[in-house]
């Protein structure tokens, strides 16, 4: 259901069920599962979430198998998803998901719970077509989709369950980057490596996470408060020791990650 491997600091979580990954329970639980993984290990900076073959990152929930589900299951299926995600979205490490094919349905709901989503040119199709099956994106995608691009071309997209390309989620604000090339997983490996040490502070890079996906969603206030705390750990770290004294000396930092 998920392959997981590490690489030079860049943990490769693949959803991994054929034909076109679509996710279960048993695949959701895999994925919270690698996410902990992940979290506990020092030696991984970035995490990068993809999808096994070449033409689809994750078509959603297993259509079949939900409708064997009784309604008590679908909601806790439902419930469980919703936890994996936030956990992805919590744990302070910078997370891409990498669309190497069609991210549609819960596909594009998995992504939206990304940091940051990076595409293969011209590689698929994306969007939230539930309202054909008369149902929501009920995995996240009607309050993360809003939180992205707003609330009336959120339901614009949703109402009219349309999917599209790629290049059109760039104008979205949805995809990133666009890759292009015949090896998409290496040229995403090579650039998330950017935001590992010795290149990047990680522990800031996922503190700026934290402060971002936590902070947004509380008053003002308290998100300053939030800031000044992560701040304050980041002062204490040695990449902050290690970064001011390469400015000071004008030269570049190596930093360690911790």
């Amino acid at each position: 259901m998920l392959n997981y491997e590490t690489d030079r600091g860049v943990a490769v979580l693949t959803l991994n069920d054929p034909p076109v990954n679509g996710y279960s329970h048993e695949m959701m639980r895999a994925l919270d599962e690698a996410i902990l993984k992940a979290r506990f290990d020092d030696s991984v900076h970035v995490l990068v979430l993809t999808g096994a073959g070449e033409k689809f990152f994750c078509a959603g929930a297993d259509i079949q198998g939900l409708a064997k589900m009784t309604p008590s299951f679908k909601y806790q299926f439902c419930l469980h998803a919703n936890e994996t995600l936030l956990r992805l979205e919590h744990t302070p490490k910078l997370v891409i998901a990498a669309l190497n094919g069609h991210c549609v349905g819960g596909g594009l709901e998995v992504a939206l719970a990304c940091d940051l989503r990076w595409a293969k040119k011209s590689g698929g199709k994306m969007g939230l077509p539930e309202v054909a099956l008369g149902v929501l994106p009920g995995t996240g995608g009607t309050q993360r989709l809003t939180r992205t691009v707003g609330k009336a071309k959120a339901i614009d997209l949703m109402v009219n369950g349309k999917n599209f390309d790629f290049e059109a989620g760039v104008e979205l604000g949805l995809v990133h980057r666009l890759f292009e090339g015949p090896d998409f997983l290496t040229q995403v490996k090579e650039a998330a490596r950017a935001f590992c040490p010795p290149h990047k502070a990680s522990l800031a890079v996922g503190l700026i996470k934290r402060a971002v996906q936590s902070g947004g969603e509380m008053a003002l206030e308290s998100g300053l408060a939030l800031e000044r705390e992560l701040q304050a750990r980041l002062f204490d770290s040695e990449d902050a020791g290690i970064g001011l004294q390469a400015y000071l000396a004008k030269k570049p930092p190596d930093f360690l990650g911790r």
